[in-house]
């Protein structure tokens, strides 16, 4: 099983690093060496940080706890959105608010918020607003699904976020320190992996890397679903909810 997924790894240039001018000299223990000015990450120690990282989320999530999935590179955006719903997790791969962990009640009053415009729009009670008014709710409701949608899930504190990249979401990186919130993370060669509690040394860029270390962790996250009944009856109404929003959302474009 391991060697299969060192392949998978190998190939999908998991162990290419940053140019080695852009190092993080504290990630000295993960690299294995240099080529062409670019630097060469152990593969032995992306295997061991995956390894480690999925039997942590598969406990986690086995619990009944929330894992948050953070990707907002444009590399790691569709991938993230991908994956988490389908393990029914909550997200962000749009853009990371300020104080979405720290000042969670705010978010939650947003995403009430989304529900009442959602309802307005299937409902008949739109027509009645001038097209001004219509236009007005319609972009109004389009800004907060494109930011707060992969949030619906998220009813409480995660015990763990998921990140692409903790230069690009230090912020929430930040924010999850600062609440004492377990972090899982790919960090490429530029990274400081002291700011994470379980790094996967890795590529960060590319498409086939991000998916398939996602993939992996959103496989953990299910298998340990998978052992808890309660969690597989909620599964159906969470895909029930995902389908409705992105029907409305779809609605909510056309006008």
């Amino acid at each position: 099983m391991s060697n299969e997924i060192v392949k998978q790894l190998v190939e999908a240039g998991a162990h290419f690093g940053h140019r080695v001018s852009r190092w993080n000299p504290k990630m000295a223990p993960y690299i294995y060496g240099r080529k062409n000015l670019i630097h060469i990450i152990d593969i032995r120690e992306t295997l061991r940080g995956l390894l480690r990282a999925k039997k942590y989320l598969s406990q986690v999530s086995a619990g009944g706890s929330l894992v948050l999935f953070v990707g907002t590179k444009k590399q790691a955006s569709d991938i993230v959105q991908r994956e988490a719903t389908r393990c029914g997790m909550p997200f962000v791969s749009e853009r990371w608010l300020g104080g979405a962990l720290t000042n969670f009640r705010t978010i939650r009053s947003r995403l009430s918020r989304l529900e009442q415009l959602e309802s307005l729009i299937h409902g008949d009670e739109l027509k009645t607003y001038s097209k001004k008014m219509q236009s007005a709710l319609n972009r109004e409701y389009r800004k907060i699904y494109r930011n707060l949608n992969g949030l619906r899930t998220l009813n409480r504190l995660p015990e763990c976020l998921v990140i692409i990249d903790p230069n690009k979401e230090k912020n929430a990186v930040k924010e999850a320190k600062r609440l004492g919130i377990t972090t899982v993370a790919l960090i490429d060669t530029d990274c400081n992996p002291d700011l994470i509690d379980l790094p996967i040394p890795g590529n960060d860029d590319g498409i086939r890397s991000i998916d398939l270390i996602v993939s992996q962790l959103a496989d953990a996250v299910l298998a340990g679903r998978a052992t808890n009944p309660e969690l597989q009856k909620q599964s159906g109404g969470d895909a029930a909810t995902a389908k409705a929003a992105a029907l409305a959302a779809a609605e909510a474009e056309k006008n």
